[in-house]
């Protein structure tokens, strides 16, 4: 188990419980603003913005303010340019670390995200000081905790790179680039898909103690509640 955006074992449970949080519905809308302004507002020509509306929609963000994400991002609507940016870091005891964010002002959420590393004793690393240990890879989750050995040739068929059982749920990985064609393959063979997402996966991954495990909780966490930090990776296994 490794690879997760922020951690494996409370993902669901903490998704389930971010949805509740107005600000998620921020975070949910400045990704699909984004997507919209680098490729355009048609999710069927731009696989980018369809998976961050797919993970709106999965939150039950309602159908308007998901459009007016879309014009805010090919600039039918005012409003404040957004950016997306990743932030290469270490935590505690030098683990590797990546944050993506989506912000209006960049120095602003630098600061914020240097201020919270400074807390745990963690640090920002130069441009290309970690991305390396990381691969980008295409994720699936399904809705299911098993599949059957005709379900798993059948994944296989469409041309996953690989299967694993994962938080109790089967996990999918892809190229990046394949990632938008195999979720449709899977939608067409009836599988019901929980998320889909582009994730940095480790190569390799590390155990670390219980201690500092409860530590890294408390960072992420933390990391998490920044209004504009989108996602966490780590080369930790939980």
């Amino acid at each position: 188990m490794s690879g997760h955006s922020k951690w494996a074992q409370i993902k669901h449970k903490k998704a389930a419980t971010d949805a509740k949080k107005s600000k998620n519905f921020s975070k949910l809308a400045a990704a699909i603003t984004v997507a919209a302004k680098e490729k355009g507002g048609d999710p069927d020509k731009n696989p980018k913005l369809r998976l961050a509306i797919e993970k709106a929609r999965s939150f039950n963000m309602p159908a308007a303010n998901i459009e007016r994400a879309i014009q805010r991002g090919v600039g039918a609507s005012e409003g404040t340019q957004l950016e997306e940016l990743l932030f290469e870091a270490y935590g505690p005891n030098g683990h590797p670390i990546i944050i993506t964010a989506i912000t209006d002002n960049r120095n602003r959420t630098l600061a914020e995200i240097k201020h919270i590393l400074n807390k745990y004793d963690g640090k920002l690393g130069a441009s290309g000081s970690v991305l390396w240990l990381f691969d980008q890879k295409g994720k699936i989750v399904l809705n299911t905790p098993k599949l059957t050995e005709e379900e798993e040739l059948k994944l296989i068929e469409a041309g996953v790179d690989d299967i694993k059982i994962e938080d109790g749920y089967i996990t999918i990985y892809t190229s990046p680039e394949d990632l938008y064609k195999i979720q449709q393959k899977i939608n067409q063979l009836n599988f019901s898909i929980l998320e889909a997402s582009l994730d940095y996966i480790p190569k390799n991954p590390e155990k670390i103690s219980q201690e500092e495990k409860e530590i890294y909780e408390k960072l992420f966490d933390e990391l998490d509640e920044q209004s504009e930090v989108k996602d966490i990776f780590s080369t930790i296994e939980f």
